[in-house]
């Protein structure tokens, strides 16, 4: 923990740091910069790499800071299903958050309150658990799909030589900000660092990524690989944070009548 902790700090150190305009864009002839088509491979790498072509479980700890406000710490399971785009997370801590949930069917996310037995639609902006994650921190990733990407340079981000690519969101894609800022270890091909972007430019989050698992996945014949930690801080309202710690990851299939709102709502009766 205390390892991550200082990598963040020497990420955030550097002039890559917070700041409300997106960086400028390289020169296209820049040394070492990606083409398109580079590019494009690139994001699809990641999103590979994330997705299990079975089931995904993991165990999900979400401290959020707040000013002036007592600090919480969340217990959630989060549970995916690649293949069919399924996505679920169930509270189970503290007591009063315990059988509230978010399930995504068919591009829709629904949040369900046991207090009083009720599912409300939701958008990809919702704060999860009120805290600043968002459902894509938790989710498989879709970059290749819903972004277009723009080379930005090959930079020094730490310790690490990095590609910076700024995407912006293809049409009618539904995503929780329009335009991101991707910072990708050219080396282990992780991210270690994004912004997230309103579309007026504003700096809406800054993530940090200081270490990932790789896992053996059985059902996929390949290598998958998580993230053991994200940090998340919030740009709008500055001193508050969210720390994410994932742990027990289990890749083995799960029950199949798993995603409904029916199973949800049976885990708090």
């Amino acid at each position: 923990m205390r390892r991550a902790i200082l990598l963040v700090l020497g990420l955030m150190a550097t002039p890559l740091s917070s700041s409300a305009q997106p960086p400028p864009q390289a020169p296209p002839a820049q040394a070492g910069a990606l083409t398109q088509d580079e590019m494009i491979a690139l994001l699809r790498t990641v999103d590979d790499r994330q997705r299990n072509s079975g089931d995904y479980k993991s165990l999900a700890y979400i401290e959020q800071r707040e000013k002036d406000k007592e600090q919480m710490v969340y217990e959630a399971v989060v549970y995916r299903r690649d293949a069919t785009d399924r996505f679920m997370i169930l509270f189970t801590r503290p007591k009063a958050e315990a059988g509230k949930g978010y399930l995504r069917i068919d591009k829709n996310l629904f949040i369900y309150d046991p207090t009083v037995g009720k599912w409300e639609r939701r958008t990809e902006r919702e704060r999860i658990g009120g805290t600043d994650s968002r459902r894509q921190d938790f989710d498989e990733s879709r970059l290749a799909e819903e972004y277009d990407p723009t080379y930005v340079g090959l930079e020094k981000l730490g310790k690490f030589q990095v590609h910076h690519l700024e995407l912006h969101a293809k049409k009618d894609a539904d995503v929780a900000y329009p335009v991101l800022h991707l910072w990708i270890d050219a080396d282990s091909q992780n991210i270690l660092k994004a912004q997230d972007m309103a579309l007026s430019g504003k700096l809406m989050r800054t993530v940090y990524y200081p270490q990932w698992v790789k896992m053996a996945s059985e059902s996929k014949g390949a290598d998958v690989y998580v993230p053991k930690e994200i940090h998340i801080y919030d740009e709008v309202e500055k001193g508050n944070q969210t720390h994410v710690v994932i742990r027990s990851v289990d890749l083995k299939s799960l029950p199949e009548n798993i995603f409904t709102k029916a199973w949800l709502e049976s885990q708090s009766r």
